[in-house]
């Protein structure tokens, strides 16, 4: 008979709200950049400034976005028809978050092209100071998000960061060079950059997002066959599945066949299975179907 076991702890818990209030404090510190990016660039002329702008807007929007999935996954309680709760909530946020940076390298590419053909005139200095403060604000978020180990929304949020921080770096030594050059297309090519900046994070985000809803594997499947194997008393193991809910949990299901002789030694061994499951390839839950050398399933009282 199959049984299932889980590994919860209140550290989860504590690290759940501590997401939250991270996400929602990152959120709040990238629209005031943006709304200050924002009017410079259109004060002072700068595309670059604009783009730059606007990425942290769509930054700020991808944070409120994972602020309300880690809020809602945190607040909902497996039920009924909700077995994990709302946790799926997750990785499809930063599918959304990547998704949703597409139009705004649209937008830099066309108005850098338009600079190009029509070059106007920008305020270096005081973009480089608007740009400087930016550069502030994306140290001080990285700075506050790093550290410890982040789900794959904090991820999304930490790779849009690195990338405004490269944006703020690009903008400020592109009006270094208008101010000592007088050349304004190097305004329009560091949009165009900034572009390049934005397409990695996206596609980043969408790939890591992307495996947990295609159910790509987390870990070898062989691996983890080989390693059960190893267990005394495992015969065989068969039909291993291992995928991800979320970034922070992870499930496997699979048969274990063993030439046991007793109900007492089969428990103990379900109970090794599920501790290597956890300890080395970070299952939270796992479910396995124990069968004796001759196929028959052993009745195995279920555990909590």
């Amino acid at each position: 008979m199959g049984t299932t076991q889980s590994h919860d702890s209140g550290h989860g818990h504590d690290s759940g709200e501590r997401s939250i209030r991270k996400l929602g404090v990152v959120a709040l510190i990238n629209l005031v950049g943006f709304v200050i990016e924002l009017a410079g660039g259109l004060l002072f002329g700068s595309v670059a400034l604009i783009g730059d702008a606007f990425h942290m807007l769509f930054d700020a929007l991808a944070y409120v976005l994972a602020f309300g999935a880690a809020y809602v996954s945190r607040r909902t309680e497996p039920g009924e028809y909700w077995s994990y709760g709302l946790d799926r909530v997750e990785p499809f946020t930063a599918f959304l978050n990547g998704v949703l940076l597409v139009p705004m390298v649209g937008y830099l590419v066309w108005e850098s092209y338009q600079r190009f053909l029509k070059p106007v005139e920008i305020d270096p200095l005081m973009t480089a100071g608007l740009a400087t403060g930016g550069l502030v604000v994306n140290f001080a978020s990285v700075y506050y998000l790093q550290g410890g180990e982040m789900n794959l929304n904090e991820k999304g949020a930490y790779y849009h960061l690195i990338g405004d921080t490269g944006a703020s770096v690009a903008v400020i030594v592109s009006m270094l060079v208008v101010e000592f050059t007088g050349s304004t297309l190097a305004d329009p090519i560091t949009a165009v950059l900034i572009a390049v900046i934005i397409i990695w994070s996206a596609v980043k985000l969408l790939r890591e997002s992307g495996k947990i809803f295609f159910q790509r594997s987390p870990v070898s499947v062989d691996e983890v066959e080989t390693r059960l194997k190893q267990l005394e008393g495992v015969v065989a193991v068969d039909d291993v599945h291992v995928w991800q809910l979320s970034s922070t949990i992870r499930v496997a299901s699979m048969h274990l066949k063993d030439d046991v002789q007793s109900l007492e030694e089969r428990e103990k061994l379900k109970t090794q299975a599920v501790d290597v499951l956890h300890d080395e390839f970070d299952v939270d839950h796992a479910t396995i179907d124990m069968a004796s050398e001759s196929n028959e399933y052993a009745q195995v009282p279920e555990h909590q």
